[in-house]
């Protein structure tokens, strides 16, 4: 009983410490900053617990790291591909690329995002017809299978995906598979056992180094889902491996994501960001292969840049995209997010294309499957309703989409949501596209989506429960560190 003050004397003491560390040392936002002032000092032990396990800065260290004669190929590329456009030598392979070149110029400058033309993308929306395609990719792979996801459960589905992988590892294609060690915690010795025995190789990202349920980056996760067979075709969106992406599970009675198969030479965009998350996660000296970044002659008109983005750079490359085309848009914009809690610049610029104008549209899940952040997003698109957004929400199963499409001409899929986890926390990958095509595809598949969808309108929310406000307030107390 004597030790209780002494205890509670240094908890208060590494509290004071921690709010001076926050305030003058570690320049995190207003509201980011208040927002743990208040858990610190509401809770103060768990609030210090929270704070290690939450709030390390990891921007200061380079992850990956490429070698000297990757990074000068890969500068030299687009330096040239810049330095073409700037001096109005570069020929676009259609409208949309020419009438978004100021955003394809901020990719490659912020984003180091190679524009590659020749691509063919097929955009997949229903997870049995995504699994079915990637596993016959598999079954027909000769050479190597990348793969790498957030989560893999050793349910149905992920077991006898495992067990296509184990296949052709011991047909001596040469397989790796990197996961999520907290998305995909899940998974055992005993469930890839069999695989790396047929001698394909796993690797875990940011395992925990003391003890299995406590990690020092529980907080920076790679939320990544990707996959790249024979360095020809790839595969990039929202779609991680189990029962309930393919609409199996008890807890959802149907799942609507976005992902996209792809090929052309924006997979080898794709497969270097693999190698680059593979080399940090398993260190092996895996290598980008040397004939990368030479481009075959253009046949197609679906440009693409793949962007990547993480906690290591403070550069929110991907935040970047979507405002850009927000603020571009002249005739509508369409957004799907299980998650919406963007920063302000994403709030403003939505409200100013709806108050200009523009036919903006989101839609939300109405199933949550993380409550709390669930009605930070409904609170944020509420309070949009009356700049005149149209908010529908998705009332056919878990909408997990993360997709945005503006004006009939450029697309983004991927993995990263509209929320500040996906932009500063998590590591996310995302395609940007630019072929009226594809937004035509993107643009009905959720016009379709309407159709299981209610309106949320002005009235309506106006109308909810006290419940459901007092939800929302506590909320949007901590969205910044959400």
């Amino acid at each position: 009983m004597q030790a209780t003050p002494a205890i509670l004397a240094v908890i208060y003491i590494v509290n004071f410490f921690i709010a001076f560390t926050i305030i003058f040392l570690e320049r995190k936002n207003p509201s980011a900053t208040l927002a743990w002032l208040m858990i610190l000092f509401i809770v103060p032990g768990f609030g210090i617990l929270l704070y290690v396990l939450l709030s390390q800065n990891i921007s200061r260290h380079k992850i990956f790291i490429l070698t000297h004669f990757e990074e000068k190929r890969m500068n030299d590329a687009l330096f040239h591909q810049v330095e073409d456009m700037k001096n109005n030598q570069f020929v676009y392979s259609s409208r949309s690329e020419a009438r978004w070149k100021d955003m394809i110029r901020l990719n490659q400058l912020y984003g180091n995002a190679f524009l590659t033309q020749d691509n063919q993308i097929r955009v997949l929306t229903q997870g049995a017809e995504k699994f079915s395609q990637l596993l016959n990719d598999i079954a027909d792979a000769k050479e190597n299978i990348h793969i790498e996801y957030f989560i893999l459960k050793p349910d149905n589905v992920g077991l006898a995906f495992l067990d296509a992988l184990a296949k052709k590892a011991e047909e001596g294609v040469a397989v790796r598979l990197l996961l999520d060690a907290v998305g995909s915690s899940g998974i055992r010795k005993r469930h890839i056992q069999k695989l790396k025995q047929a001698g394909g190789q796993v690797a875990f990202f940011f395992p925990p180094k003391l003890f299995r349920f406590f990690n020092f980056k529980l907080n920076y996760r790679n939320h990544r889902k990707l996959a790249i067979i024979d360095s020809k075709v790839a595969y990039l969106g929202g779609f991680n491996v189990a029962n309930e992406y393919v609409g199996i599970s008890s807890r959802f009675s149907a799942w609507r994501d976005t992902h996209i198969r792809v090929e052309g030479g924006c997979v080898q965009d794709i497969d270097a960001r693999f190698v680059l998350d593979w080399r940090f996660a398993s260190g092996e000296d895996l290598s980008i292969p040397v004939d990368y970044y030479t481009f075959p002659p253009m046949d197609s008109s679906t440009g693409v840049q793949i962007v990547s983005c993480g906690p290591d750079s403070p550069s929110t490359e991907i935040k970047l995209a979507y405002l850009k085309m927000i603020a571009r848009a002249e005739r509508n914009i369409y957004l799907q997010t299980p998650y919406f809690i963007p920063d302000e610049s994403i709030f403003e610029a939505l409200k100013m294309a709806a108050l200009s104008g523009v036919d903006v549209r989101i839609m939300i899940p109405n199933q949550p499957d993380h409550p709390f952040v669930y009605w930070v997003t409904y609170s944020n698109v509420g309070s949009l309703l009356e700049s005149g957004v149209k908010v529908y929400i998705y009332d056919r199963g878990f909408l997990h989409a993360k997709m945005i499409t503006v004006d009939s001409e450029v697309s983004s899929v991927g993995s990263a949501n509209f929320d500040i986890r996906s932009f500063k926390l998590n590591f996310e990958c995302n395609a940007i596209l630019y072929d009226r095509a594809v937004a035509k595809k993107m643009e009905e598949e959720f016009e379709h989506d309407i159709m299981n969808s209610f309106r949320l309108t002005p009235v309506i929310y106006r109308n909810r429960s006290t419940w459901i406000k007092f939800k929302e307030s506590m909320g949007r107390l901590v969205s910044d560190i959400l």
